[in-house]
């Protein structure tokens, strides 16, 4: 058997785990020095509302679309099959889009400036730490195929 793929893409870490990560960190600054987004508290909540429920249809169908072709969502474990229908179609990575969606989404309904001051640092994160070992490694495990898919498909959107 093949080694590329018995491997998986040696991210530095979970994704949620650095996306909860940035958030905790920020509402913990947020504690310590308040800094809000909005005069009044309730004012992005709406905002909120559409992001955090479109970011988790988003992750929904991302979560059906890999199960329907008999792949993970676990970017540790081993890819069966690429992914490039769903929204797999418009985005290499719907899922980072809607837990990015969902990060947003809660700094919102905080009202917290420094959780929105973290997303940069977060993305700088995921593109390094995550993604591009990702990338690489469907190109290993799938050669041309992941090869084409990438140069028709954006990263995010």
């Amino acid at each position: 058997m093949n080694s590329a793929i018995e491997e998986s893409s040696a991210i530095i870490a979970p994704p949620p785990i650095l996306y909860l990560g940035a958030l905790m960190l920020g509402l913990i600054a947020q504690g310590i020095r308040p800094w809000t987004i909005f005069p009044a508290p309730d004012m992005g909540s709406w905002l909120a509302t559409v992001l955090i429920i479109l970011s988790a249809g988003l992750a929904r169908w991302s979560f059906v679309s890999l199960r329907r072709i008999g792949t993970t969502a676990n970017p540790r474990a081993p890819s069966q099959a690429l992914a490039v229908t769903g929204p797999f179609h418009w985005s290499r990575n719907p899922i980072y889009l809607a837990m990015t969606g969902l990060y947003l989404g809660a700094t919102l309904i905080a009202n917290a400036y420094a959780p929105l001051l973290l997303l940069v640092p977060l993305w700088a994160v995921m593109h390094f730490g995550v993604i591009r070992r990702e990338e690489r490694y469907l190109a290993r495990q799938f050669g041309a195929d992941y090869v084409a898919y990438a140069s028709t498909v954006r990263r995010w959107i």
